[in-house]
């Protein structure tokens, strides 16, 4: 999900403000009595391949009685709609506002997280005015953080125009130097537009929004017709996608030359359901609310000792 600045970040493939220039690297002047030695050429970390051994480090399988909130000592919520310093939706001109409501994100008592999208009477204002949908965004900052690994949910997506559930994560470093300096990775973006595309894609410093690395792949069926584990493994210099344990996308720091692989620190893991904006496009008339994105679980995954 493409995201605006420091700590408020937005939703996956959207648009994002373009980042302040990095300062120059320092240029050292070679010695007139020798010539400047050649410049080598850096190596490549070698590529590992699978299959791996992972180790389950944590999981949310969402077991709790219907009706009940997410487990606070693993998710905390994002509130609003997304307007700061003269920034609206989030940075992508979405049209919900996020509560921390059982109505919005709460168990259904068959193992499942619904996060649901409403829509609204209009009694709250949104930075458009009357708000007209309500959702909500879930993140495990400060409390689950992972640097490497494998990182998997079994999701159901809604159905219909305008909808964007996304599983995703933010480097745990974006209140310090912004995003997209942070980098992101999208496990797992759909939009119902589009509605049997499934999206991966990574966003960092120069490529980002619409530049982002980003790969899709076709289910050939509606994504929102079944659960589907969506997973990358995650691996120094190295990210892998998954669906139903298909890979489908690959990236490493070759793939962002000249700009900075921003991948090899902690991160954090987000679900969210957002409405409309740049990427999830015009919400039909015929789409139906409300509806949910359902999370059967959420897994992380540590390799296993060599």
């Amino acid at each position: 999900m493409a995201l605006l600045v420091a700590v408020l970040v937005s939703g996956c493939a959207g648009g994002g403000p373009t980042p302040s220039p990095s300062a120059s690297e320092p240029t050292v002047a070679a010695s007139a009595s020798a010539p400047a030695p050649s410049p080598e050429a850096p190596t490549p970390t070698p590529r590992r391949t699978g299959p791996f051994e992972w180790v389950l480090t944590w999981s949310d399988e969402f077991d709790g009685p219907a009706g009940s909130p997410p487990d606070p000592a693993s998710w905390e919520f994002a509130l609003g709609d997304g307007s700061t310093n003269g920034i609206a939706g989030w940075g992508n001109a979405e049209r919900q506002t996020y509560t921390n409501l059982t109505t919005n994100a709460a168990t259904d008592g068959n193992g499942n997280l619904l996060i649901t999208a409403r829509k609204l009477d209009g009694a709250e204002s949104c930075y458009y005015g009357p708000c007209e949908y309500s959702s909500a965004r879930l993140l495990t900052r400060g409390m689950h953080e992972i640097q490497f690994g494998k990182i998997e949910a079994r999701i159901k997506v809604p159905s219909g125009a305008g909808y964007w559930p996304a599983f995703w994560m933010l480097g745990t470093n974006v209140g310090q130097v912004g995003w997209p300096k942070s980098g992101e990775i999208d496990i797992m973006e759909y939009v119902g537009r589009l509605p049997t595309m499934v999206f991966g894609t990574i966003h960092g410093p120069g490529y980002y929004g619409t530049s982002g690395d980003s790969q899709t792949l076709d289910l050939g069926l509606p994504v929102a017709d079944d659960f589907h584990t969506f997973s990358i493994e995650w691996q120094p210099d190295q990210i892998a996608w998954f669906v139903d344990g298909i890979q489908y996308h690959e990236a490493s720091p070759e793939d962002v030359v000249p700009n900075v692989w921003a991948f090899n620190h902690p991160f954090y893991l987000l679900l969210n359901v957002a409405v409309g904006g740049n990427f999830g496009g015009p919400i039909a008339a015929e789409t139906v609310f409300p509806q949910s994105m359902a999370v059967d679980y959420v897994r992380i995954y540590e390799e296993a000792p060599q």
